[in-house]
């Protein structure tokens, strides 16, 4: 038998740990004062002289489905997990993928939007740089071929900015995640869409509030920076 939330929230066992604490949820107050004794206020409760109330056999009974059903669903909810992030079961040696696959989890969920900073060459062998949005890269990608080292992860035209060294090709682009601002006094900035707050990319400057920076030593390219910002639930 199956129990949906709504079905354990009017079923009396989904709200008591042990038999017990059912049979005390029907003791009075009025019970204990005149009984003296809480044994035997459960006892009559259990005996029926309180109304319909389910016998031990029945209440463990039902526990125990409810236990096996909340088990198969965090079973089947890990087993979703583990199918979604592309980095399990990977053998990561660089930093930089790493880094990226201790982020994976919190970026898919939304806990954290990660903006990163690659500067490397490009297959034609030009110097290209630009910030890339790894929480939406993550919906639009498959990133399994970049855990398993069958793909580079480079920045393209269609990320939040892109710069070509020798053609001096610039792109910007907002993503769902960010805005970009680059016509402020204070550089390239990013704002976040969801609490509106700023992601300063200046290595000069502080990342910004419940921001933070990390510069990673990676094998793979020649610069790499990635900007977490924590979002907080409300």
């Amino acid at each position: 038998m199956e129990y949906s939330t709504a079905a354990s929230f009017y079923d009396p066992v989904a709200q008591f740990k042990v038999y017990e604490d059912y049979l005390d949820s029907k003791v009075t107050p009025m019970d204990l004062f005149y009984l003296k004794s809480r044994e035997l206020a459960r006892k009559l409760v259990e005996h029926g002289h309180k109304g319909t109330v389910l016998s031990r056999e029945e209440f463990e009974k039902k526990a125990a489905a409810q236990a096996a059903e909340t088990a198969k669903s965090n079973t089947f909810s890990n087993r979703t997990l583990l199918m979604t992030l592309a980095s399990t079961g990977k053998e990561l040696k660089d930093n930089f993928l790493k880094a990226l696959a201790e982020r994976e989890e919190v970026n898919r969920s939304g806990k954290m939007t990660s903006v990163i900073f690659i500067r490397d060459h490009n297959t034609l062998g030009q110097e290209v740089s630009g910030y890339i949005d790894y929480a939406h890269r993550l919906k639009t990608n498959d990133f399994e071929p970049y855990f398993s080292g069958k793909k580079r992860l480079m920045p393209g035209r269609s990320d939040l900015c892109y710069y070509n060294w020798k053609t001096q090709v610039s792109t910007s682009n907002s993503s769902p995640n960010f805005e970009v601002i680059y016509d402020s006094p204070n550089g390239l900035l990013f704002k976040n869409k969801r609490d509106k707050k700023i992601l300063n990319v200046d290595p000069l400057s502080g990342p910004g509030e419940d921001s933070s920076r990390t510069f990673l030593q990676s094998d793979l390219y020649i610069h790499v920076v990635i900007y977490d910002h924590n979002l907080r639930t409300v």
